[in-house]
Parts: C-alpha cells; sequence; structure tokens
C-alpha cells in the first residue's frame, strides 16, 4: 500500500495555481474592461449631449457613416462581425481576436451617436472587453477551454460595467455563449470579473441610470394571467425587432461595396430625422425608457424606434441593439396599459428586460437584469414576462452566431 502524500500535496498544489491564475486573470480584465468602458461612457456622453443640441449635426450622419464604413473597410475587415465574432471564436476557435476591435467599435459608436444614428452601447463595450481578455490566451499560451472562459469573462466584465449590473452580466455571458448547458468552471471567474469591472467603473465617477418599480401588485391567477399575455406580446415584438435587423442587414449587403452601406443608411435616418423635427428615437434614447416608468407616451413609440434601430444597425452603424430594446420593451409596457390592468411602471419595466429575453435568447439573464435594477419586489413577474418573451420570441435573436439548442429551439423546429 502506497502511503506517500505527494499525489494529494501536488493535487493541492495544482488546485493554488489554478485558483490564483483566474484571480489574477480576472481582476486585470475587469479593472481594464471597466476603464475601457468607463472612457467609452463618458465619451458617449458628450457626444450625446452636442448632438441633442446641436440638431442640425444629424444631416452629417451620411459622413460618419462613410467614416466608419472606410475605417472598417480598410483596416477592421478581421472584426466587423462584431459581437457575432467573439460567438463565432468561442465555438470554433481560430485566431486570438485582434486587440483593433477595441478602439475599432468604440470609434464606430461614437461616430453613430455623435450624427444621430439609433443605436446601444453594450456591443462595444462587449467586444472591447473579449478583445482585451482574449489577449491573455495568446500570451500565456492558454488551451481552448481557457480560452473560452477567458472571452467568457471578457463579455461579464464589459457588459457589468456599462449597466451597472454584475451579476446579470455574469450569467449573460454564459448564457449568451452556451445555451445547452453552462461551464460551471466560469461562473466564478465571470461574476469576479463582472464585479470588478463594475467597481473599476463606478471609482472612475461614472454613475448608471436609475429606474424604479414604486408599486407592485399581489401575484394571482389573474396578474400570472396578464403577465404571461403581455409576456408573449413581447416575445412578438422581439422577434419582429430580431427579423427586421436582419431583414435590413440582408439589404444593404446587396450593396457590393461596403462603405457605401452607411453612407445610404446614414442619408435616409438624416431625411427622416429632419421630416420629423425630434430626436426621440435616435441614440440611446434614455429619456425616453425613463418617461416610459411616469407618464403616457405615443403608442407608437415603441414601433419607431425598432424601424430606426434596424435600419441603423443593419445599415452599418455600430453600438448595439441592447439599449433600444430597453426603449422599445419599456415604452411598448407603457402602451399596454390601456387594457393590461397592471401598473404603468411595472409594464414598462417587464417590457424593459423582456424584449431583452426574447431578443438575445437570455431569460435567467434577463430576470436577474431586472432583480438588479427595479429590485426583488417586481421578481415574478419579471421572471414570468422573460420566460414567455423568450419561448415566443422565433428561432432567431440579434445574434445570428448563436448556438440554437435547447427546449425552445426544439418546440420551434417541431412547430416548423
Amino acid at each position: 500500500m502506497n502511503n506517500d502524500p505527494q499525489p494529494a500535496r501536488l493535487s493541492h498544489h495544482a488546485v493554488l495555481i489554478y485558483v490564483i491564475k483566474w484571480l489574477c486573470l480576472t481582476i486585470i480584465v475587469g479593472i481594464l474592461a471597466g476603464t475601457a468602458s468607463a472612457l467609452f461612457l463618458t465619451l458617449l456622453d458628450q457626444a450625446t449631449n452636442f448632438r441633442e443640441s446641436n440638431l442640425w449635426i444629424v444631416g452629417f450622419l451620411p459622413l460618419g457613416g462613410l467614416m466608419i464604413g472606410l475605417a472598417y473597410h480598410h483596416w477592421g475587415n478581421n472584426v466587423v462581425k462584431g459581437t457575432n465574432q467573439l460567438l463565432e471564436e468561442f465555438h470554433n476557435p481560430k485566431q486570438v481576436i485582434p486587440i483593433k476591435m477595441a478602439p475599432m467599435v468604440l470609434f464606430g459608436t461614437l461616430i453613430t451617436h455623435l450624427f444621430g444614428g439609433s443605436a446601444g452601447r453594450e456591443g462595444t463595450a462587449v467586444q472591447m472587453g473579449a478583445a482585451i481578455s482574449d489577449q491573455f490566451s495568446h500570451l500565456f499560451k492558454l488551451k481552448t477551454q481557457d480560452r473560452q472562459i477567458l472571452i467568457i469573462i471578457g463579455i461579464s466584465a464589459g457588459f457589468a460595467s456599462i449597466f451597472g449590473t454584475p451579476f446579470a452580466a455574469a450569467i449573460f455571458a454564459l448564457e449568451v455563449l452556451i445555451l445547452k448547458q453552462y461551464r460551471y468552471d466560469a461562473i466564478l471567474p465571470s461574476i469576479f470579473a463582472a464585479i470588478i469591472a463594475d467597481f473599476t467603473c463606478t471609482a472612475w465617477g461614472v454613475s448608471h441610470t436609475q429606474y424604479d418599480i414604486p408599486i407592485v401588485p399581489v401575484m394571482s391567477i389573474e396578474n400570472m394571467l396578464w403577465a404571461i399575455v403581455v409576456g408573449i406580446i413581447f416575445g412578438l415584438a422581439a422577434m419582429f425587432f430580431s427579423g427586421t435587423t436582419h431583414f435590413f442587414s440582408a439589404l444593404f449587403k446587396k450593396i457590393n461595396y461596403a462603405p457605401m452601406r452607411p453612407l445610404i443608411g446614414g442619408i435616409a435616418i438624416a431625411v427622416a430625422v429632419w421630416m420629423m423635427g425630434s430626436q426621440k428615437y435616435i441614440g440611446l434614447g434614455i429619456p425616453m425608457i425613463e418617461s416610459a416608468f411616469k407618464i403616457d407616451l405615443d403608442s407608437y413609440d415603441f414601433l419607431l424606434k425598432i424601424l430606426f434601430t434596424s435600419f441603423t444597425i443593419g445599415a452599418g452603424f455600430k453600438g448595439g441593439e441592447v439599449t433600444p430594446l430597453f426603449f422599445i420593451g419599456a415604452t411598448l409596457g407603457n402602451a399596454l396599459v390601456w387594457f393590461v390592468p397592471l401598473p404603468m411602471a411595472l409594464l414598462a419595466g417587464m417590457g424593459f428586460v423582456a424584449l431583452f429575453s426574447g431578443a438575445s435568447n437570455t431569460p435567467v439573464a434577463s430576470t436577474i437584469l431586472g432583480i438588479e435594477i427595479f429590485g426583488i419586489e417586481s421578481v415574478f413577474f419579471i421572471g414570468i414576462a422573460c420566460l414567455f418573451s423568450y419561448l415566443c420570441s422565433g428561432g432567431t435573436g440579434i445574434y445570428s452566431s448563436q448556438k440554437k439548442v435547447g427546449f425552445k429551439f426544439l418546440l420551434y423546429n417541431l412547430i416548423r
């Protein structure tokens, strides 16, 4: 019988090295991603404030689109897929994500928002975070499984620092990449990186918009049924948004010379804004989201935001879709108050996260997002809305490279 304790000592040593390695990597990635997001949010606020004070600058959106198109055509061909590239690289590793993805998407997003495109900001933060984190896989010559964890923590850190929701970010990074099963070895690094990134971004003096649901009714059978109904409606809206975005992307790809796509798209958007004389549907739309929780809005606001955003993204502008999804969901929830007997703020909050759930196929992360933003009191309404939005949002989503597995997609394929 071998009583040599050496194997046990080696095992403990290996575990210690593993823990130290990931502790150091998550701290470094969290700090770098949080700092990058803080810089981005500061510059984005300045660009947004300037545009809102100078409506005339929207007339230069075609020029801004041409600048983005030329930049990616000449220097960014290998990073033009954006968030979809992160998903592809996770599932089929080929090469380290080029670090230039970070400055390219930062530049493209700032130009988009400065001149009046309708886009989000999470795509920028997620791409910057993953591009930064993936550099360490090359530096430390990590194996494929470890590199996948690095991509996860980069996405988590970027999402957390941009919205101030670390736990939702950690689950989002896992759920958006792996719909079939979670990578349990990535959960703790993902959470830790998200917390560090969020803390870092806040430490730089960047704050996040606060929302409130003041009244949450008791969860009765009747209210549960209403939550299911509105969840289905949100899911259909998410499917419409995803389909419209893919439609415009396919339409613009018929233009062979890529830099012309955002140029032409910019002309159309600039003309539409000029005819309306309003900036309600361009940029992030934070003021409209805040209003959706408090006052009656036009019933068509969500529809126009869908069209403006899907057209902007489809034409090749940069930024992302999540904040526009918050806008669409909140304003749609606001409109539903006319025939759904639930409080306005609750409906807006349910739509806020449920549209995101359906469009990104991340019901768990979306529910946690709702808890972090609105509090635990509304969790049952939010959870039901996110689940049914996810189930009823069709067989696609905003991320075309996302793996289509799991019960929802099995059910969808059976129905088809």
